[in-house]
Formats: C-alpha cells, structure tokens, sequence
C-alpha cells in the first residue's frame, strides 16, 4: 500500500472496518455525543457470558519471547516483573460479527470503580455493529485470571468512532459488572487516566499480542519517546514497537514508574500502517475522551 493510506486498527482489519475518511477536520460548535450500548447485567447473563468462554474459545480468539529489565527504549519483549500493571492490564474477549476475538484494556481510577479503558474497536466495529460476549480478563497469564473475568455491563465510545470508524478518536470506555459482588478496582487497583497531555513524552506501553513471536498468553510491553504521525492523515501518536494483534487497546502510560508499575494512562494502541509494522500508533487523549470518560465513570 502507499505510504499515504491507513490500513485499518489492527484489531479492525481483521473484522472488514474501512480506514477513516482522512480530508480534513469538521468544526463543531458543540461536542457531539458519546455513542453507547447498555448490557443486561442479570446473573443469567452473567453465567452466559463466563460459560461461553471455554479455555478451547479464549485459545481460539484472534487478535484483532524476550525478557529482561524494563528500559526506557524497548521495541517489544515481555514485561519481565510484577507490579500494578500485572494486576490491573488484562485481555479482552469478544465475539463480533460471529467472530470470536481479543484484545487489551486497561482498568482507570472512576467513580463507578468499575471501568476499564480500551480502542474502540474493541468494542464497536466502527460505523457497524457492537461487540456481544465481552469480558475483561485483569492479570491474564498462561491462561488464568487470578482475579477471574468481569463482564460488561455499558460500552462508550465517541461519536466521531461510533459513525465514521475515525481512527483519531478510536477509544472506549467500558464499565463492568461486579464480579461475586466486587467491583474491578477494588479487586484489581486502577491506573489514573489524564488528557491533553504534551506531545512526545515517555511512555511505556502494554498489552497480550498474539501472533508472530508472541502466543498471547504473557504481558509485553513497549517504551520510547512517541512521534507525530509522519504521513499527517491523524493526530496519532507512533511508538517503535513490534506488538501484534492481540494488543490492542493495551495502554499507555506516561510518569511510570517500572519499579512500581504504576503510571498514568495517556492512550492506548490502535493502528499501524501497511508499509510500518514496527510503528505502533495511539490516539492523543483530547477534550472528546475527556467527555466519554467523564459519562462513562457515572455509567
């Protein structure tokens, strides 16, 4: 493809999103709305969901090794020690399109104590459907969840994702269940969320890829200094970075602190181009997330 042309999320792609019509930038005088699907939270349907995802299913699900010591520059490898991202980053599952797929997400601070944050379309499939079967799995490794997985009872994406598939605002915000009455942070502990942050800042970033050198079953990580979208098509930022499908909507955090492993969320993965796949891009956390954060964590 030419280097002018967006391949779909990486998740996308694989479910037939077209790219984000790239022309120019509407002006609006008010924020349009936050797109948004309430789900059935009865216990029947809570059973359903965690019933549906055998060990069989979750090793089926396709995504839409190295260790050593966290460095501030890392292409990709697998995050070699604990802390709060060990417990509050875990895989998503989906079903969409008839398809059964995953991802990444990430648990944020709320007033609900309940949500998590991810791309939208892991969640949505742009102007098409939304997502059934959807559970987040916080602290996944070799396929267990020591927290066990919540599922979701509202998802929120912006607008301008929700109609057109604009890869700039490719975000969702999902507020879960409780799980044997616990909400996920306190279960899990929650990353702080912050928006409009300056450009080309350090960042580390998380997720479950799941093909080429990785199998998905372990959390990997990635770290430098963002750039600008070269081809000036979105506002996206670019971290050098090999992760494949399966991490998206893995975060991002900036401040953070590998000792720890706590930061503070600032984007998460989306895209890459056709003729980059060593460049993972991430939407810039603008007004309009702020807006979707703001509705999501009083869902």
């Amino acid at each position: 493809m030419g280097s002018d042309t967006l391949v779909a999320p990486v998740l996308a792609a694989l479910l037939g999103i077209s790219p984000a019509a790239t022309s120019g930038t509407a002006f609006v005088l008010a924020p349009p709305p936050a797109a948004s699907r309430p789900l059935s939270t009865t216990p029947e349907h809570q059973r359903q969901v965690l019933h549906y995802w055998t060990l069989d299913r979750m090793a089926r699900a396709t995504g839409v090794e190295t260790a050593g010591t966290p460095s501030a520059t890392n292409r990709g490898g697998l995050w070699p020690q604990r802390g709060t991202v060990r417990s509050t980053i875990g895989k998503v599952f989906f079903t969409l399109n008839g398809r059964d797929f995953l991802c990444s997400a990430a648990t944020v601070v709320s007033t609900n104590r309940d949500l998590v944050v991810t791309a939208g379309h892991c969640a949505k499939n742009g102007g098409g459907g939304w997502a059934d079967n959807w559970i987040f799995v916080p602290g996944y490794r070799d396929g267990v969840g020591p927290a066990g997985g919540f599922t979701a009872r509202r998802m929120f994406v912006p607008d301008q994702w929700s109609s057109t598939g604009d890869d700039d605002y490719d975000v969702a915000m999902v507020a879960l269940a409780t799980s044997d009455g616990k909400h996920v942070t306190d279960a899990v502990g929650a990353h702080q969320i912050s928006f409009e942050q300056p450009r080309g800042r350090q960042a580390y970033s998380f997720g479950y890829p799941a093909s080429g050198r990785y199998n998905g079953e372990r959390l990997a990580y990635c770290s430098g200094r963002p750039h600008g979208d070269p081809h000036g098509v979105t506002s996206a930022q670019g971290l050098r970075c090999d992760m494949t499908q399966g991490s998206s909507g893995g975060p991002w955090l900036s401040r953070f602190d590998p000792g720890t492993g706590s930061g503070v969320i600032t984007s998460v993965s989306s895209f890459k181009y056709a003729d980059d796949g060593t460049t993972m891009y991430g939407p810039s956390f603008g007004p309009s997330v702020r807006r979707l954060y703001d509705q999501a964590q009083r869902a």
